[in-house]
């Protein structure tokens, strides 16, 4: 199975995923058992799945045949080259290749000197105005070739100008960008680049991440601080004529293996036809090339298993000209299937558990609802089926047995409303420590500090204080998630005690995930910005510049996700309760009334008796469904295995 009918075949997954989820949720529209905070949830759920997109980036020193390989994986059905892939600097910025439904193709180039402008890429991208944008003719090669190559496009500025964009200056070149005679230098015109564009992997949802070479990647540190952290695959491309440069290892510590990636994290070693010398046999040539993966793996302290020989070039040149032996030989089907193995099961874990944790829980919710009813109606049942042949006198008893426990309910419900008082209380503390305006005022704190400050320990001072600060108030919001957990714990038993309500222990939530992006972002800045040779030698309004596009840029995300999922958890966390509560106040009105109704007409008893035991066989019926629609998204997100110890939608004791 090649590499597009493996992503064909999960995009058919997700939509087939999709389609049992929204089948759940036109059920719990049409039976009125739904609520909004569940259809929210719901809704969160197929906008995931409708939407997942997988990033894989391709890393590389320049010359190491990264945007061949490429073309080789993903554009070979073109009969041509469609990135350029020359000798030399081919790809001047980071490049995303992706494609949006309802989209036309184009590519959007974003101009180098938007850095001045101190707003990130991402901030950048809600702003169309600031970017040149070129339509592509999909259907023409040519017309596909000549746009991509302007990815390529540079232009010579002044050694201030290129420092004050965020380039390294080095007079030896070792370590940034060497200025010429006239004391100029070479920079990228392009900050970043868009390509929209119709392939097949692409409408699925792959989006390829093209970088360029050290130089440039050091001149974008949101590229490092978030598009490759966050890509599900990294492809770390070597040359086999070259081996494991200064500048490739420099690039793997600083931008692979900092990012802390162990999964998904590929090492290929390119041009492996460069000892096709005709010289040796084909036993020689596999013994050198294995050599050289033992070598590579023990330099880069990886297994050997995640270095993969190749040659782009040959697999490209066999793939358009229909050469079988060419492309087996050069191994590049052993690559694309080690990337759909290793890539596409992780993801598709991770969206399949995700979406049977939302499905389960509304289900089990769903259920516990109908189950509450049904209890509710048998009860009744009961009750009217042992009135007949009774007289007036048990009648009234029953009615005033009704209301005492309606009475007896309205004072829990007091305990009730004063729970909620209290859970809106620290719902608010909650979202005081973890919301943007707290980090907007330590944002702005930590600006103000940097630009005071005299000496570089200040300047350390203030960015280390950024961090500390933003781990104070994620352990703050961990103290109240905590104490509404106890509390709304405490409520589900009092309730399920005193008034016999079906609830479960409140699911719990957990701020490690936003901790541990914290550590990564913290390490990134240790390594980049944090360094006695970086404070020493870049100004403070350029350091301060540099720490504000990029890592406040990335807290700022990780924030606005954790603010985001605890909202859905509040909603989550509550929804029960409050569903149980409203129905148990319902059910106690309707045995009121249908006593009542009783006892001004015995005749109406054995009509009202026939109205219920209809109305049981419906419940039970939609409990049923309930169960069947659930399964059948167990079965299309291929989690029934896992889904085997969650508990059943229809909870004990429903059945008839």
């Amino acid at each position: 199975m090649t590499l597009v009918d493996q992503f064909s075949a999960y995009s058919r997954w997700r939509a087939d995923a999709a389609t049992a989820v929204g089948r759940l949720r036109q059920w719990l529209s049409r039976n009125e058992l739904g609520d909004v905070q569940g259809d929210l949830r719901l809704q969160y759920v197929l906008d995931r799945l409708r939407d997942d997109k997988l990033t894989v980036a391709f890393v590389a020193e320049f010359s190491r045949g990264k945007s061949e390989l490429i073309n080789a994986i993903f554009f070979s059905g073109h009969g041509d080259r469609v990135l350029p892939s020359s000798a030399g600097r081919t790809t001047m910025c980071p490049t995303e290749l992706q494609w949006t439904p309802g989209a036309r193709a184009e590519i959007r180039m974003l101009p180098i000197r938007t850095r001045a402008t101190h707003a990130s890429v991402s901030e950048l991208k809600q702003f169309p105005d600031e970017w040149m944008v070129l339509r592509l003719d999909a259907e023409s090669l040519t017309d596909l070739q000549q746009a991509f190559a302007r990815v390529g496009e540079t232009e010579r500025v002044t050694a201030e100008m290129a420092s004050r964009l965020g380039f390294d200056i080095d007079e030896s070149g070792e370590k940034g960008l060497k200025p010429g005679a006239d004391g100029t230098v070479e920079i990228p015109s392009w900050r970043h680049a868009v390509i929209q564009f119709p392939h097949p992997l692409l409408e699925q949802g792959l989006v390829v991440l093209d970088t360029p070479g050290l130089n440039a990647i050091g001149a974008e540190p949101e590229l490092t601080l978030s598009l490759l952290p966050n890509a599900h695959a990294v492809l770390f491309v070597l040359a086999a004529d070259t081996g494991v440069t200064q500048s490739d290892m420099a690039v793997w510590r600083e931008y692979v293996q900092g990012g802390q990636r162990r999964r998904g994290r590929l090492v290929v070693l390119n041009k492996i036809d460069g000892l096709w010398d005709g010289l040796r046999d084909g036993a020689q040539i596999d013994a050198e090339i294995a050599r050289q993966v033992r070598s590579v793996a023990e330099t880069l302290e990886v297994p050997e298993a995640a270095v993969f020989p190749v040659s782009a070039q040959k697999g490209l040149v066999g793939r358009i000209s229909g050469d079988a032996e060419l492309v087996a030989r050069s191994r590049l089907d052993e690559l694309e299937r080690a990337l759909a193995e290793d890539l596409l099961p992780t993801k598709q874990e991770i969206v399949r558990d995700s979406t049977l944790t939302e499905v389960d829980d509304l289900a089990r919710q769903t259920g516990t609802l109908l189950a509450a009813r049904l209890s509710g109606l048998r009860e009744q049942l009961q009750e009217l089926t042992d009135l007949r042949g009774k007289n007036q006198s048990v009648i009234e008893y029953m009615m005033r047995k009704i209301r005492s426990e309606k009475t007896e309910f309205e004072q829990g419900l007091q305990k009730y409303y004063a729970v909620r008082s209290v859970f809106s209380t620290l719902t608010n503390n909650l979202l005081a420590h973890l919301g943007m305006d707290a980090l907007r005022d330590e944002t702005r704190r930590t600006r103000e500090a940097m630009m005071e400050s005299t000496f570089t320990k200040g300047l350390r001072q203030a960015m280390e204080r950024f961090f500390l600060s933003l781990r104070g108030n994620l352990a703050r919001s961990s103290d109240e998630i905590s104490e509404i957990t106890r509390m709304l714990d405490s409520m589900y038993k009092r309730f399920s005690v005193e008034h016999g309500l079906k609830l479960a222990t409140p699911e719990s939530f957990s701020t490690l995930r936003y901790e541990r992006e914290l550590d990564r972002l913290e390490s990134a800045f240790n390594r980049q910005i944090n360094s006695a040779l970086t404070l020493v030698t870049t100004e403070k309004h350029t350091l301060t510049q540099k720490f504000f596009e990029t890592v406040a840029v990335e807290a700022r995300r990780t924030f606005e996700g954790a603010n985001r999922d605890v909202e859905q958890w509040l909603r989550a966390v509550m929804s029960p309760l409050e569903t149980q509560v409203r129905e148990y106040q319902l059910q106690l009105k309707r045995r009121l009334e249908s006593v009542k109704r009783i006892h001004q007409a015995t005749d109406t008893l054995e009509e009202r008796v026939a109205e219920l035991e209809q109305a049981e066989a419906a419940m039970l019926r939609q409990l049923g469904e309930l169960k069947d629609i659930t399964e059948g998204i167990r079965s299309a997100l291929g989690g029934a295995a896992e889904a085997a110890g969650a508990p059943a939608a229809v909870p004990e004791g429903c059945a008839a």
